[in-house]
């Protein structure tokens, strides 16, 4: 009784104290710390040179834009909670939460990702301070492909329906091809395998298309075909044996019932994929799943449109796959990859006969 009086006394503590604040990119830019030279001290300046999430903020005063909020009858992208949340996202911080001054044109900077850094920034370098304690302290957990997936996913695959049709592009999820085209500031530690990062990245995105799905009345006709493809592809991952078959049976049909039972099984499939072990045999089963579905394209009971988003989806699968696995692999299905590429780039001129021809020719190029 009187150790759970103690943790009740804990939980209570724990609770009671004040959430931490932003410090703000300044913070984490000093010579001394990632704002100086060097391979392990240059992370402020990639940010700030090259990398396209210190500029989101412009995005909002260009003329496509400045045409979506005319469509949307917005008075102005800039100070809009449906723009800023993404695109500057210290505009939508409350004041109480924010240590230092922070000019929210500075776009998605260092707490955008790694969490507000007030607790953890001052003892996160010490030798005898680990990841764990840093964790503890407030630090996002990056190193998990889970947390990491979430982190991303909230501005990189979800977007109203009426920001769509206002001419905002649609946004497609993926974690390892969007992670590796980003300027690298990190470096990955562990057993890596960017595949890996693929599969979870995409549960989520099922996940949170289901979620989105779910909550509307009418869903959209573009937005649940878009579902029903990535539904697709990550059931037929999981038919190659690498996986808990969380999707399994699953249908595609839109109704609440089953968005919501997707995103509760696209969830834990997630989340069991960043702690379950990877192996270049994974990858090779994974492959080799994907580059056999030649016959589904053949199916005449699908619309054009439904295999053109299946095609979208799985040529940057077998990308991702083809590029974490054997080079003699990649270099033989290279040019057939390119040409699904092609052939799946205009979703109203989409052919399946010859998208699922090219395919055949790439599984015969994969060992």
């Amino acid at each position: 009784m009187f150790t759970l009086i103690l943790l009740a006394a804990a939980g209570s503590a724990y609770a009671a104290e004040p959430a931490p604040r932003f410090v703000g990119a300044p913070g984490c830019a000093s010579a001394m710390c990632h704002g100086g030279a060097g391979d392990l001290r240059h992370q402020t300046t990639i940010w700030q040179k090259q990398d396209i999430h210190s500029r989101t903020y412009n995005t909002l005063v260009n003329a496509r834009s400045a045409q979506i909020v005319a469509a949307l009858k917005t008075p102005d992208a800039t100070t809009s909670a449906r723009c800023t949340s993404c695109h500057a996202p210290f505009h939508e911080v409350p004041p109480g939460l924010v240590l230092n001054p922070i000019d929210f044109k500075t776009g998605v900077s260092c707490e955008s990702c790694h969490g507000p850094a007030e607790r953890w920034l001052r003892p996160h370098t010490r030798t005898d301070f680990s990841h764990a304690d840093r964790v503890t302290a407030g630090l996002r957990d990056l190193r998990n492909l889970y947390v990491r997936a979430n982190t991303c996913v909230a501005c990189h695959q979800t977007v109203d329906n009426d920001i769509v049709a206002a001419g905002h592009p649609e946004l497609l999820f993926e974690l390892d091809g969007q992670a590796v085209a980003q300027p690298r500031h990190w470096r990955e530690k562990g057993d890596w395998h960017g595949p890996r990062a693929w599969f979870v990245g995409q549960a989520v995105a099922l996940r949170e298309m289901s979620w989105q799905l779910a909550r509307e009345k009418n869903p959209d006709e573009k937005l649940h075909a878009r579902w029903a493809a990535l539904l697709w592809l990550l059931q037929t991952a999981e038919a190659a044996g690498v996986s808990p078959k969380a999707l399994a049976g699953l249908p595609t049909e839109a109704a609440p019932a089953n968005f919501t039972r997707t995103q509760e099984s696209a969830d834990k499939l997630a989340r069991d994929l960043a702690d379950a072990e990877w192996t270049a045999d994974t990858t090779a089963k994974l492959l080799r799943q994907f580059a056999k579905t030649a016959a589904d394209f053949n199916d005449p009971k699908l619309k054009p449109a439904a295999h053109a988003r299946r095609a979208e989806r799985l040529v940057l699968a077998l990308d991702r796959l083809l590029t974490g696995s054997d080079p003699v692999a990649l270099l033989k299905a290279e040019p057939h990859l390119t040409r699904l590429f092609q052939l799946a780039q205009s979703l109203p001129d989409f052919e399946p006969g010859a998208f699922g021809k090219t395919l055949e020719l790439l599984a015969g190029a994969v060992p």
